[in-house]
């Protein structure tokens, strides 16, 4: 070669340019900001990427301004989005059945990243889940468990390739005053606790109403915050009223990461977590964390919160009320959790164990 030639470049990650497409089965927060940091990262290392997600997905978390192609999540723009791909990358359970019907007849490996599982629902619903995780373990080529009891239901499931993959997120920095956040929710002289995520059954928001009818007794009463969205709104406020408690339902907020920010303790009363987001934001920003110990949540935050049983609202009253009267084992969590969270795996690590695997299958299935 001489010396005035220019030098090709080699792509590392199976046969330039990789065309994949990720798939989103909902909108949930967790897995749509996973989706759009893994997008980004697959971008910068020349991937072709296309994300099929609902609309309001690519609205909130801009999947295009990450460097990926987007499609709605209808069936048609789906199958058309998977015939060209050299890889297809589902997020959850109900997108890896969407994906593998889509790519029926294709020989194309489907990766499967499981963000949500655990406990199901019992009775018809139940086994109609289970059925689910079943023919998506054994459509998946790998399935990528973001926390350990997660891999282990998935070779439960029949998976023939399951592993640990635990993502980390981009974390969320607030960007305002934090004592005008706490003025304007009125708990400038009285502490704030919040939670946050949908208003469904799972996230445990019944049992978190019965451990606040224990915080009316503390001196000043603090306010708990929930800020989601979600069908058991009209329950939950009836509840509020009716039982006169200090809780204010706030919708869904762009604002969360501020919110958290500013609170005195967070709390995740959730009857199955994998990788929490909440827990996640809550360790970065040095809030301190009250939780269930359920799923992957004891494997996510270590030594660095207070964990608590599921459905005990007592439990969950007084791992609360223990931390609202001591500012010095609040200051403690508050350092145990950044520095735990100093030891999740980086965005860059997450992106190149996903390319990893794509390589690999790639010289697997000789593409």
């Amino acid at each position: 070669m001489s010396s005035s030639a220019v030098p090709v470049p080699v792509q590392p990650y199976g046969r330039p340019p990789l065309r994949t497409v990720q798939v989103l089965g909902g909108a949930g927060a967790g897995s749509s900001a996973h989706v759009r940091s893994l997008a980004t990262g697959l971008a910068a290392h020349g991937l072709r990427v296309t994300v099929c997600a609902p609309a309001e997905a690519e609205g909130e978390y801009d999947f295009t301004g990450a460097g990926a192609q987007f499609a709605p999540d209808a069936v048609s723009a789906l199958r058309a989005a998977c015939a060209g791909a050299d890889v297809v990358h589902a997020h959850g359970v109900q997108a890896g059945m969407r994906a593998a019907l889509a790519l029926r007849g294709r020989r194309v490996p489907l990766v499967v990243t499981w963000h949500g599982g655990g406990p199901g629902a019992k009775g018809a619903l139940g086994r109609l889940a289970r059925l689910m995780e079943r023919r998506v373990a054994r459509a998946a080529a790998v399935v990528l468990g973001t926390s350990s009891d997660q891999v282990d239901l998935a070779r439960l499931r029949g998976a023939r390739d399951a592993r640990l993959a635990p993502v980390t997120v981009p974390g969320a920095r607030a960007r305002c005053d934090l004592d005008k956040v706490r003025a304007e929710l009125g708990v400038v002289e009285r502490p704030l606790l919040i939670a946050v995520g949908s208003l469904v059954a799972h996230r445990g928001y019944g049992v978190l109403l019965d451990a606040a009818r224990a915080w009316r007794t503390l001196d000043p009463v603090p306010l708990l915050v929930i800020a989601g969205e979600g069908p058991l709104r009209p329950e939950l406020t009836r509840r509020i009223v009716d039982e006169d408690l200090p809780v204010r339902l706030l919708g869904r907020r762009p604002d969360a990461a501020e919110l958290l920010a500013a609170a005195d303790v967070a709390v995740l009363p959730s009857r199955w977590e994998a990788r929490s987001l909440l827990a996640q934001e809550a360790l970065r920003a040095g809030v301190a964390l009250v939780a269930t110990e359920v799923g992957g949540v004891p494997e996510l935050v270590g030594e660095a919160a207070v964990l608590v049983p599921y459905g005990d609202a007592e439990a969950l009253a007084t791992g609360v009320s223990g931390l609202l009267s001591s500012p010095t084992r609040r200051a403690v969590l508050a350092e145990a959790g950044r520095a735990q969270a100093a030891t999740w795996p980086s965005e860059d690590d997450t992106v190149a164990q996903v390319l990893s695997v794509y390589d690999e299958l790639m010289e697997r299935w000789g593409r």
